[in-house]
């Protein structure tokens, strides 16, 4: 098994961009939750994952073809389902991008893990080829939720889980869904609560939505299904700002909160617009220089795009420019996500203009936004209204 030590060649520097990120997606499930539209595949019998490995790898080396030479500040295993991979296939795979590109010597490698016992076993195994941050799918701890939710855990395994991602790993996150049905403030308060006792340094917090396509939209849209209604959910979102806070975990985007210095690095690159290569059945890029940025997309049925990598090297069924003007509105979109906000002159040297100076005094006027020293950032206030704001301001 490969040794932590030996994976990576350091490189020379770090650079104060938004850096670099490479993400790979292993779209495999034991069961397809209800409400996720996620690219997650369940099938009968196990995949070939040394297959499927060989053609994430000869991914990684055409998207490295595209790449200028590159310092990758975060590696991030995501799906689907991750942790079903052994970790020698996930020692493979890093060891590739270690080939290609230098290597941050405080790089930060992700690994996407549902807690159950068996993939739970795994973890020392995941650790020692490298991985050092591990993101739990907890979604609820009551156990009723966890049924209707689809999940396969109990609130014990979970907890179990926990436990042993804090003995194994430095750093370590878990995702939680609320508005659930008939979820009360007091009921979430006390469950919060109890997750936020475990120790993690960040956490990810999603309000239930009905996505299309899911079986949780055929509900919904027969009536058999009710989630809180705009104003309830404000009031549980408000009661998770609150917890969060109490126990140092500020938001710092709109759905995820930290310790200070404990953000998700990867996810960071996304939200600031940095760089990133996107591997496997799928998943989406960011690639280029400068003010030239290709968007890219990989074919999201996992055996097709395993056919199409074994034959072309790559299962690439996007790969454009992204002209100034659509630069402009994805590094608005992404960046007041951010509680730091964005830059405004990083905005005008993509896009070639300012925004409207009315528009922004406005909303401020409103509250919604702040406006000092050459950045705007959303309010708390403003936060449950990011859609509309981002949309105000591009108008």
């Amino acid at each position: 098994m490969t040794n932590a030590a030996t994976l990576v060649r350091i490189a020379e520097t770090d650079t104060d961009s938004p850096g670099f990120g490479i993400y790979v997606h292993w779209p495999f499930c034991l069961s397809k939750c209800p409400y996720c539209d996620f690219n997650s595949h369940v099938r009968h019998e196990k995949p070939n994952e040394t297959r499927f490995a060989a053609a994430i790898s000869a991914e990684l080396e055409h998207a490295a073809e595209m790449t200028d030479q590159k310092t990758v500040n975060s590696i991030f295993f995501g799906g689907g389902t991750p942790s079903l991979m052994s970790p020698s296939t996930v020692a493979a795979i890093l060891d590739r991008i270690a080939r290609h590109w230098s290597i941050a010597p405080n790089i930060e490698i992700t690994l996407e893990a549902n807690p159950t016992s068996v993939e739970a076993a795994r973890f020392r195994g995941y650790r020692e080829v490298g991985v050092n941050r591990v993101s739990l799918g907890v979604q609820s701890l009551d156990n009723d939720s966890l049924k209707f939710l689809g999940r396969l855990h109990s609130a014990e395994e979970a907890l179990k889980a926990i436990a042993i991602a804090r003995d194994d790993f430095p750093r370590i996150s878990f995702d939680l869904i609320y508005a659930r049905p008939d979820q009360t403030p007091h009921a979430w308060r006390n469950e919060l609560e109890r997750a936020l006792q475990q120790g993690a340094e960040h956490i990810s917090v999603y309000q239930l939505t009905i996505e299309p396509e899911t079986p949780f939209e055929a509900l919904f849209r027969k009536g058999m299904l009710r989630i809180p209604n705009s104003d309830e959910g404000r009031v549980l979102w408000d009661v998770t700002q609150e917890i969060c806070a109490a126990h140092g975990l500020p938001a710092y985007e709109v759905s995820n909160h930290a310790k200070r210095g404990a953000e998700c690095r990867h996810n960071l690159i996304y939200w600031r617009y940095g760089e990133y290569v996107g591997v496997g059945p799928g998943a989406h890029g960011r690639v280029g220089t400068g003010n030239q940025r290709r968007a890219t997309a990989t074919e999201r049925q996992p055996e097709k795009w395993l056919a199409l990598v074994e034959r072309n090297g790559h299962g690439l069924t996007l790969n454009e420019s992204v002209t100034p003007s659509e630069q402009a509105d994805e590094f608005l979109l992404m960046g007041l996500r951010l509680r730091e906000g964005i830059e405004l002159g990083r905005y005008t040297k993509l896009s070639h203009h300012v925004l409207d100076p009315a528009r922004i005094a406005s909303l401020v006027e409103d509250g919604l936004i702040e406006s000092q020293d050459g950045r705007v950032r959303v309010t708390a206030v403003g936060f449950p209204l990011l859609d509309s704001i981002v949309a105000d301001l591009v108008t």
